[in-house]
């Protein structure tokens, strides 16, 4: 009984560690964090987290700042700013776009939510109304240009991080707009085309419309001040050597915007820039992640030990009985033929499966057709690769409730850890949310097709990985090996370009490339939890069913909803 305990109760005691280090990180000086809603444009209903140092109060208002993630991401994925912008003293408004994370709506509607964060911010008596300033990465720089634009005289300084004016996203610069901005773009983003429109985010000084917000002629000098702050009309250029996501994991990053925001706002507390923190938060909810995975291995452990699952408890046999040709042949194809083919079915998915009321999200919609193309690959090359050996007994219905009953004490873990300590779990840009109640009707639609991937592809994976006399942890290699290993080598290819020669393999598939960074980990667990599931029942069903769950629910909860409905 202390062995089926084990392994769930070393997942819980990981989670609450991480937990604890990232809570008390995002909390240090006696900052509060509060999870905020209110209605915006058009009924709409809004999400932010609120960071309120101790300094504020309504007889000392303190200044106050407007942190807006990108596309595709959540309040969350801004912690490392807006940990050290509340530690030097700003109240931080760390808000969901419309249509991301717990904002209602869809993405890009009411200026992606900025006019409706800036005037809430405004609104709080503990807040400075004359010192705000605004933050945004990628997509949300539109959001913040898109408040300066509704609200020219509510604000006196911006940071864009990773972004720009005048995309397709965000207004024209002006001369006299944006007030006082600092760009910070670096060495190796991969937007530098969409939002500079340069070949190599390195030649981003050269850039003609970066010239132009700046008002020169020449190249743009990294670090100089343009302009004048006292009449709103400052521009600085930051590069630090990160790439576009690795903004949120920079020093650099966030100490080129402290110094801006520093110089251009009054009542702020004076601290060194590299005077730094936020990376324990990081560290913390990134170790709950590696928690919540063995959580659930524990918690698969300990329910096939109970007695109502026991005609599921089978011992593993061997698929087959030497790694041939054959077996190598398979494996390659299982760890490669996904990845030669994500840009392609990607694409395709753009085509075939738009945002509509049933499947509201676009890049989960270009997953599902990718992963279900890949499954009638996996079909038909099964015929000719995997040689049959026989299913053991599915008992799907004892299947179905182990995984409800495994995911829904990892979720169970989750919802804990956000009413307790305001966290999630996640490390970069892999991120796992508690679903917001207006998306359980997407989560069922898009399980259906997910489920139907998983228990073909678990079912091929099956059929041939297991060797006779293979350990335990040849097994486990094997499958992760199989899930995982393609996408090492199909980011490795990606990206290595970009670091040499200053642009990505295809870099016309920046965003693509991006996503595809959260696979590797999230294929990694995936080939756990399918030999862990295999070798306690023989049996590819329960594992397939709890990776349908648990992936929907990743991607369903932390992707944007593009459908206008």
């Amino acid at each position: 009984m202390r062995k089926t305990w084990g392994l769930l109760s070393i997942g819980a005691a990981i989670i609450l560690a991480g937990c604890l280090l990232a809570h008390w990180t995002q909390t240090t000086g006696g900052i509060r964090i509060q999870d905020v809603r209110f209605t915006g444009s058009n009924a709409t209903p809004m999400s932010a987290l609120l960071y309120v140092p101790s300094n504020a109060t309504t007889k000392t208002p303190a200044p106050g700042i407007l942190a807006v993630h990108g596309y595709i991401n959540s309040r969350e994925t801004q912690s490392a700013f807006a940990i050290e912008y509340a530690r030097r003293g700003y109240v931080v408004l760390s808000l969901d776009q419309t249509g991301h994370g717990y904002s209602g709506g869809f993405a890009f509607g009411n200026g992606f939510g900025g006019p409706d964060g800036l005037k809430y911010l405004r609104s709080l008596d503990f807040v400075d109304r004359e010192n705000i300033g605004l933050e945004g990465h990628s997509m949300g720089g539109g959001s913040i240009l898109a408040a300066a634009q509704a609200y020219p005289n509510d604000y006196k300084s911006m940071v864009l991080e990773g972004s720009a004016t005048g995309t397709l996203f965000s207004p024209k610069a002006a001369p006299n707009f944006p007030r006082n901005v600092a760009v910070v773009f670096s060495q190796y983003d991969e937007f530098s085309q969409l939002m500079w429109s340069v070949a190599r985010a390195k030649d981003v000084a050269g850039s003609e419309k970066l010239k132009g917000l700046f008002g020169t002629e020449e190249d743009v000098a990294t670090q100089k001040l343009y302009g004048s702050i006292d009449a709103g009309t400052a521009r600085v250029l930051y590069t630090p050597a990160t790439t576009h996501p690795g903004d949120h994991i920079s020093f650099e990053a966030v100490g080129d915007s402290l110094d801006w925001f520093a110089k251009t706002l009054v009542g702020a507390k004076p601290m060194e820039r590299d005077d730094q923190v936020w990376h324990w938060k990081e560290i913390g909810t990134g170790v709950a992640l590696v928690g919540f995975a063995l959580l659930l291995l524990g918690a698969f452990e300990l329910l096939i030990s109970r007695q109502h699952f026991a005609p599921l408890r089978q011992s593993p046999q061997a698929a087959s009985v030497r790694r041939d040709a054959r077996w190598w042949g398979s494996l390659a194809l299982t760890a490669f033929v996904p990845v030669l083919s994500y840009y392609y079915f990607f694409g395709l998915g753009g085509q075939w499966m738009p945002a509509s009321k049933y499947f509201p999200q676009s890049i989960t919609n270009q997953i599902v057709v990718w992963a279900l193309l890949n499954g009638a690959i996996t079909l038909v090359l099964g015929r000719l690769l995997v040689k049959s050996k026989g299913e053991s007994r599915s008992q799907w219905l004892l299947s179905l409730q182990i995984a409800l009953a495994t995911v829904g004490i990892g979720y169970l873990s989750l919802v804990l850890a956000d009413y307790f300590f305001k966290v999630d779990f996640r490390f970069w840009v892999v991120a796992l949310k508690v679903l917001a109640p207006e998306r359980f009707g997407q989560f069922l639609a898009y399980l259906i097709p997910f489920t139907v991937f998983f228990l073909i592809a678990f079912r091929a994976l099956h059929g041939f990985l297991f060797v006779n006399g293979d350990s335990r942890a040849k097994h486990y290699w094997s499958g992760v090996t199989a899930t995982a290993f393609g996408f090492l080598c199909f980011i490795v290819i990606n990206y290595v370009p970009l670091f040499a020669v200053g642009h990505l393999l295809i870099p016309a598939q920046a965003l693509n490339a991006i996503v595809s960074i959260q696979f590797l980990p999230l294929m990694a667990i995936l080939g756990l939890v399918a030999v862990f599931t295999w070798r306690r029942t023989n049996n590819y069903v329960p594992g397939a069913l709890i990776a349908g769950l648990f992936v929907t629910w990743y991607v369903v909860a932390g992707t944007a909803v593009q459908f206008r409905g």
